[in-house]
């Protein structure tokens, strides 16, 4: 794929957006995901399956509504976030059922490499929005919003992110994931999620530590030179 990305307050914008418009409402998003997604962030993957038009809907919005460089930052940031969540539903849902992310493709190819999200009529992968567009945006609280369908990933809200308290939204999600059963945090010994070993240097900017940033949300004071190792990552379906 030949990227046309124009990188602008460290987001794309796709050529193809006719004239400047408003961000789009995601409330029929935040509907679908009080329906199907319970308080532990799992997915009810057969209901939503029965009702899969409404989810092409908003899908149909958002790739009518690519981002534009008049949108502020959060604007752009919560229709990445949307974005990733909404195409990751539809991808598990178009090969439900399904007892993993991972079994979606074929031996050589990922599914999160898959070409098939739609937006201002060009088609992305999950790692094109993710990697190429929303990691580039340099806010790490992102990891925690974004939900790969599977166990060990950080949970699927059931709201969608809105630029209007999108701060708010991200610290908790961070805070909610961090404090989680995804990491054992001790002062002197902490079990962390792959994610902060796959994604360290998000964390470490501006001179910062991983467990600095992990302390900025960690509901107990981790020592700087405490010991670190990873627990394994589950991508066992996130499903109810």
């Amino acid at each position: 794929m030949n990227y046309f990305y124009i990188f602008l307050i460290g987001l794309v914008v796709s050529t193809s957006a006719v004239h400047s418009q408003s961000a789009p409402d995601h409330e029929s998003f935040s509907k679908l995901l009080q329906n199907y997604v319970d308080e532990s962030g799992n997915v009810n993957y057969q209901k939503f399956k029965a009702n899969e038009q409404k989810l092409d809907k908003y899908l149909n919005i958002l790739k009518n509504n690519p981002p534009q460089n008049s949108w502020s930052e959060n604007e752009k940031k919560a229709y990445l976030i949307n974005a990733y969540n909404a195409f990751t539903i539809k991808l598990i849902l178009m090969n439900y059922p399904v007892e993993s992310i991972k079994d979606i493709g074929g031996f050589f190819s990922s599914p999160f490499s898959h070409e098939f999200a739609n937006i201002g009529g060009e088609v992305y992968s999950l790692d094109d929005i993710e990697k190429g567009m929303l990691l580039k945006m340099n806010d790490p609280r992102v990891h925690f919003a974004i939900n790969c369908a599977s166990e060990s990933c950080p949970k699927l809200w059931n709201e969608a992110y809105v630029a209007s308290k999108l701060d708010q939204q991200l610290d908790k999600a961070a805070q909610s994931f961090i404090n989680s059963d995804k990491n054992k945090l001790s002062k002197s010994k902490v079990e962390l999620s792959k994610i902060f070993k796959w994604y360290a240097s998000d964390f470490e900017s501006e001179g910062r530590t991983v467990i600095d940033f992990i302390n900025t949300y960690s509901n107990l004071k981790i020592n700087e030179d405490a010991s670190i190792s990873y627990l394994d990552y589950s991508w066992e379906l996130n499903e109810q």
